[in-house]
């Protein structure tokens, strides 16, 4: 346990595409209620917005930007061989937002899930900088060209691990909270490519997310399945999904630390 007189808590933040937006609605209700975060933990699209918390961005600034930033601001289109988007214009908005840091001077200790193309491995980044290891953890197979760092090839840490709890446990939470983004629409109007993708990748991944329920002390679950996990539009209705599901779950949230409060006593 902790030498704190209360337990530690790590949030797991899911990958999902854009209905990771309601991470912002969780973070915010935590911080409305005064339960700390001591650990965050992202996978993907739950990888930007930990790094993003973790450098210090305000939730209030960052509902601003997810409401007036536009994917024509940060998707460079390439001839696709290993993907259609290049990623270098999301790289360095990363970098400006997260101001250039490394992760290990974060003010919450974060870990950044990617996933190694070539063996397969689940890579967890605790140090070097935040906006390369975010790079690789968004970097959806087949849409973005994946990430080249220290000599391997890397892609979308929801791959290996969609909710990564573990890597909370790891690092020494006592509470680890899931958020889990998950889900697919059943009877989906397939319209796109794109459509097509998304639809198999979340289908394809339910069953990953089961098992990650498991081994969390407590998993939130936004309603945002009717959502698209690539459009990023109904941003304000996103995350007051995530909002209204944390809201649901404070009572079970603050029964589990006093819980635990009691047994460090």
């Amino acid at each position: 346990m902790t030498a704190l007189d209360r337990p530690t808590i790590g949030l797991a933040l899911g990958s999902g595409g854009a209905r990771g937006l309601a991470h912002l609605g969780v973070i915010k209700v935590f911080q409305e209620e005064n339960i700390p975060i001591d650990y965050l933990a992202g996978s993907s699209i739950g990888a930007l917005v930990a790094a993003l918390v973790s450098a210090g961005q305000s939730i209030d600034k960052l509902y601003k930007i997810a409401v007036a930033v536009k994917r024509k601001y940060f998707l460079d289109f390439t001839r696709p061989k290993l993907g259609f988007i290049a990623g270098n214009r999301i790289l360095e908005m990363i970098r400006i937002f997260t101001f250039h840091k490394n992760i290990e001077d974060l003010s919450v200790p974060l870990a950044i899930v990617a996933t190694d193309l070539h063996t397969g491995e689940r890579v967890v980044f605790r140090e070097g900088p935040v906006a390369e290891a975010v790079r690789a953890s968004i970097s959806i197979p087949g849409v973005f060209v994946p990430a080249e760092y220290r000599g391997r090839l890397l892609v979308d840490g929801g791959v290996t691990d969609r909710i990564p709890v573990s890597a909370v446990k790891e690092m020494g939470a006592d509470i680890v909270i899931g958020v889990n983004i998950s889900g697919f629409t059943k009877n989906a109007r397939i319209h796109s490519i794109y459509d097509v993708f998304f639809q198999s990748l979340d289908i394809m991944q339910a069953e990953l997310t089961e098992n990650r329920k498991l081994l969390a002390d407590l998993m939130i679950h936004p309603e945002v399945d009717k959502f698209s996990s690539y459009a990023f539009t109904d941003v304000e209705a996103i995350i007051s999904a995530g909002e209204a599901a944390a809201r649901k779950q404070m009572p079970r949230i603050q029964k589990l630390i006093q819980e635990r409060r009691e047994s460090i006593t």
